[in-house]
């Protein structure tokens, strides 16, 4: 045991236990401070990278909720209808819900579809929905089935991002933003694989539909530009992943 000692020659064990207990609280504080103040930044809503280009198309990540982003087409995926499922345990809390945000702007109309099974939300079923002036700034809502939450498979992604890229082309839109919306519904998804997955569907099917125009069997409006909306802790990995898939396809 180290010993200090006073002008009298009595050791000041006591003391220095107290100096070594201060000294420990100032690390810890500063230990705190310290992952307070290098840990990474969420994100603000709204914030918007552009993540690269392929076939003429400008991807673009950016965080924002479906009920407000402006778009001509927001694509949203819904899973078949558990009661409570955008408000129970399985969910996460209202205020990070974009599919339940949606659905209050909407006075409760996907609620009442899907409960009703006028659209259930099997795998790849869709419903495009035009919402009222004044809702939402989207022009159009396409919803697109996911299935059954509990037999997710991230490969889904993939032909929901080719049915999306062939309705936009259908409805003749510019552009269009997609919302996966998995994490909101309580999904462990991989969220790289899952934004990937979509890009390389809507790629797949707009280079199928280059194809026939070229063989002057149909015909489409060119397609400019899709933004991929994710949550703020899924931003970077969201955009981390197109990045390097772009990359290589390109």
């Amino acid at each position: 045991m180290i010993k200090l000692f006073t002008s009298t020659g009595k050791p000041r064990q006591q003391n220095f236990r107290i100096t070594f207990s201060a000294f420990l609280l100032l690390i810890t504080v500063n230990t705190h401070l310290w992952a307070q103040n290098t840990a990474p930044r969420l994100a603000d809503v709204g914030t918007t990278a552009v993540l690269g280009k392929a076939d003429g198309i400008v991807f673009e990540a950016k965080v924002q909720s479906p009920s407000d982003q402006a778009t001509p087409l927001q694509i949203i995926c819904i899973f078949e209808y558990t009661e409570g499922d955008m408000t129970g345990p399985q969910a996460l809390p209202a205020a990070a819900n974009g599919l339940l945000h949606v659905d209050q702007a909407l006075n409760g109309l996907i609620t009442m579809l899907r409960k009703s099974e006028k659209f259930a939300g099997h795998a790849l079923e869709t419903l495009l929905i035009i919402p009222p002036k004044g809702t939402m700034p989207a022009q159009k809502i396409l919803l697109i089935g996911l299935g059954n939450r509990d037999q997710f498979n991230p490969e889904i992604m993939t032909s929901v991002g080719r049915v999306g890229m062939r309705e936009a082309l259908r409805l003749g839109v510019s552009s269009y933003s997609h919302a996966s919306d998995l994490k909101d519904a309580g999904i462990n998804s991989p969220t790289g694989a899952v934004a990937v997955n979509v890009v390389k569907g809507a790629l797949d099917a707009y280079e199928t539909e280059e194809f026939l125009v070229k063989k002057k069997v149909t015909t489409h409006k060119p397609l400019t530009k899709i933004t991929i909306l994710a949550g703020q802790p899924f931003f970077a990995p969201t955009g981390d992943a197109i990045k390097a898939y772009l990359s290589i396809k390109n």
